[in-house]
């Protein structure tokens, strides 16, 4: 059997080569619009005695809130003593599983890539390679789903913490009856809201590339060469 590498555009014609690269392109999207955000949140202390002062809530990917300080040092807001504070909430362990999914969807779908345009002849030839091949896609569909999941609650719990509500009970200064402390301008997460849709978007291109990989499995062949031709009649045995 020939094992060398033989180009060969052509699957990428195919549903298979070309629903691939479509999976190139989206994991790059999802994991891309997550790991690249850096934003930052103007906060507003309207104090007692007319004065106002401004804070900035800054946070980036991994979105490690309890290490990211809202307050430097010994510093003073409204007159008001502040020691150092830090912000609550920890989106870290959701956002770090969906960039891993994302990483690894996008080198599995390179290696895939590879073989069906150099070694197609080679994967068609043997079992082990659709087999593996449907296999890794079917587990990449459950984690896309529980990955993509896991994000869309992390990306909630960090709106919730670096919004009015959630600054407000982290500062201990705006607890007080003649401070209000507001979120005055908000950074903007589209690109987080949109790897979260891309994120489930994978999981729907997986799926069904899923079905393109069974057919090239020997399960799918076996299948449909174990069922009867249509010209066929079944004769009873003579008696």
């Amino acid at each position: 059997m020939m094992t060398g590498f033989r180009l060969n555009l052509s699957p990428l014609k195919e549903p298979l080569g070309f629903v691939k690269l479509v999976e190139w392109l989206t994991a790059i999207f999802a994991f891309g619009g997550c790991c690249g955000f850096s934003g930052t949140n103007i906060v507003s202390l309207f104090c007692g005695d007319g004065t106002n002062e401004t804070i900035n809530a800054n946070f980036h990917y991994p979105f490690r809130l309890s290490q990211v300080p809202l307050v430097v040092g010994n510093a003073t807001l409204c007159n008001r003593s502040v020691t150092t504070t830090h912000m609550m909430g920890d989106s870290s362990s959701a956002a770090e599983f969906f960039v891993g999914i994302g990483v690894v969807c996008f080198l599995y779908s390179m290696v895939a890539l590879l073989v069906y345009l150099g070694y197609m002849h080679v994967y068609k030839d043997s079992d082990f390679g659709p087999i593996f091949d449907f296999v890794i896609t079917a587990i990449l569909v459950f984690l896309w789903l529980v990955s993509s999941s896991a994000w869309a609650k992390g990306l909630q719990n960090l709106k919730d913490a670096t919004n009015t509500e959630g600054i407000g009970g982290t500062l201990a200064v705006c607890k007080e009856s003649n401070i209000t402390c507001e979120v005055t301008d908000f950074a903007s997460m589209r690109t987080l809201n949109i790897s979260v849709v891309f994120g489930y978007l994978n999981m729907f291109i997986w799926a069904g590339n899923a079905w393109f990989v069974y057919k090239e499995t020997r399960w799918h062949s076996q299948k449909f060469s174990s069922q009867p031709g249509p010209g066929r009649q079944h004769v009873p045995a003579p008696i």
